[in-house]
């Protein structure tokens, strides 16, 4: 019998709550409980320190900059152009008068991001080394992570840029791929006021630009096709020139480039903001305790532990001008 507050409760007394988990009960279950319960502060450390050896993540953030989010819904502006470049002559004061009064007004936009992860179930039979097996599950799970995202922001960037200019590049006179690709940024800047900052080529378009310089049997050609990324973004007036030979698994036998043969020449920011115009944002909302990714690691059976790893995120297209795609065959 226990004694509250003078009165007799019948029954026995309610074990004290320690915050660990006891055989045989029933819990309720919920994400906090979870996280709580699972969560691998080393593996979470671990992945900061981590690496891809394919360095997928540079690629991602060069066509979508990563943006922190204040929390899982969020709101942003969306970049109206035209206001950016409006222009009057009637801004002079006249005596007693105020001054004209303008307005940026922007537009409000709302997302979400979406909670993205994976799993490995590890056998601790065939793994006797338990903490080495659990990095490398991490990693593995992080690099498919990073893919699935770059998939999804080169489907962003094909979509925001339309079909394109189909153009060909080969070995016949007169071709020269980079007037192209600056004639085609001279057009995106007509169109937006903003000059493209950044430009991704496929591996096939940059293999092809190289050949088509080299066929001129010319200095200039010779001397271009030689070029490095960097070289060619600062020959073109650029923040930034990549080549994308990331691929992934289509089919059992077949693996497809996630970047087509295409060149895409678009804006991107450094450090994005809720406000600056880049075209596309990968907007992350950290999780529990802080960091874009969290580790989990959870005992299912006697001999069956799962890794998981997670994260919050959601590619937007926030500037949908001063764009272009140059399809390369």
């Amino acid at each position: 019998m226990k004694k509250l507050n003078q009165f007799s409760v019948p029954g026995p007394s309610l074990p004290r709550d320690n915050g660990n988990l006891v055989p045989g009960e029933l819990y309720l279950a919920n994400e906090s409980r979870f996280a709580e319960t699972y969560y691998s502060e080393p593996l979470t450390t671990y992945l900061v320190g981590w690496k891809d050896p394919n360095n997928i993540e540079a690629t991602l953030d060069f066509i979508a900059p990563p943006v922190d989010a204040p929390g899982r819904l969020f709101e942003f502006k969306k970049y109206l152009n035209a206001e950016e470049f409006y222009s009057e002559v009637d801004d002079t004061r006249a005596i007693n008068a105020d001054f004209k009064r303008i307005e940026y007004r922007g537009q409000d936009a709302q997302a979400k991001t979406i909670n993205k992860g994976l799993t490995i179930r590890l056998d601790l039979d065939q793994y006797p080394d338990l903490d080495r097996a659990q990095q490398l599950a991490t990693g593995r799970i992080m690099r498919r992570l990073l893919r699935n995202e770059l998939r999804r922001a080169s489907v962003a960037l094909s979509a925001l840029t339309g079909a394109g200019t189909a153009l060909t590049w080969d070995t016949s006179a007169g071709k020269d791929p980079d007037q192209d690709v600056l004639t085609a940024l001279i057009s995106a800047t007509d169109d937006s006021g903003i000059r493209p900052n950044r430009v991704l080529y496929g591996e096939v378009a940059w293999n092809k630009r190289g050949l088509a310089h080299r066929a001129q049997n010319t200095a200039g050609g010779f001397a271009s096709s030689m070029q490095t990324p960097d070289q060619l973004a600062a020959y073109l007036g650029l923040d930034g020139a990549k080549v994308s030979k990331e691929r992934y698994q289509q089919t059992a036998t077949t693996k497809t480039k996630i970047v087509p043969d295409s060149v895409f020449g678009f804006y991107g920011e450094e450090g994005a903001g809720l406000e600056d115009p880049s075209n596309l944002k990968r907007f992350i909302t950290p999780v529990e305790g802080g960091g874009r990714f969290r580790v989990y690691v959870q005992q299912v059976s006697a001999k069956l532990v799962d890794v998981t790893v997670e994260l919050y995120s959601n590619i937007v297209a926030v500037a949908t001008v001063g764009t272009f795609q140059l399809t390369i065959s």
